[in-house]
């Protein structure tokens, strides 16, 4: 009886000795998986500690960019009004130039029609005073001359007259 004991026990034993055998295995594979977690967590911690490097730098990158934004829409602003105050003064000189462009016109015109006016006043003196006719007329102003002259002494004569009586 002690033998079939003794012989149970072997086989318990070397049941057990397998399920120990087999509960190593599962150990070291449970060790090395444990192993490469620990590892993958050690990159997963890497990794996410590279991201939120990566992170707060794209957030920096963000707001610098949203910052730069801002100005370029306020530059852009401002050069729609000044681009608005160009226009504007543009205009006003397009409206200037207007006016003056008249104003010439009309000047010019004025000018035209007194041209006219001493083409038409010369030709009428032309007419009057033409070569036939200028010995005469050279002969009437002689003798006009020679009248105011004659005037010129008789007033002389008579400003020297009431001199001597004052």
């Amino acid at each position: 009886m002690e033998e079939l004991k003794f012989e149970q026990l072997m086989v318990k034993l070397r049941k057990h000795q397998d399920e120990k055998l087999i509960l190593d295995g599962d150990v070291t594979e449970s060790l090395s998986v444990h192993d490469a977690l620990l590892e993958e967590l050690a990159n997963l911690r890497t990794e996410a500690y590279h991201l939120k490097a990566t992170h707060r730098d794209k957030k920096e990158s963000c707001r610098v960019l949203q910052f730069q934004c801002r100005e370029s829409e306020q530059e852009s602003a401002r050069q729609l009004q000044l681009n608005r105050q160009s226009e504007e003064t543009l205009e006003q000189y397009r409206c200037q130039i207007q006016e003056l462009k008249l104003k010439h016109r009309k000047l010019r015109m004025k000018f035209e029609n007194q041209l006219n006016q001493l083409i038409e006043q010369h030709k009428n003196l032309l007419t009057i005073f033409t070569p036939e006719r200028l010995p005469s007329e050279i002969e009437s102003t002689q003798n006009s001359k020679c009248q105011l002259l004659a005037t010129e002494i008789l007033k002389v004569a008579q400003l020297n007259i009431l001199e001597e009586e004052v």
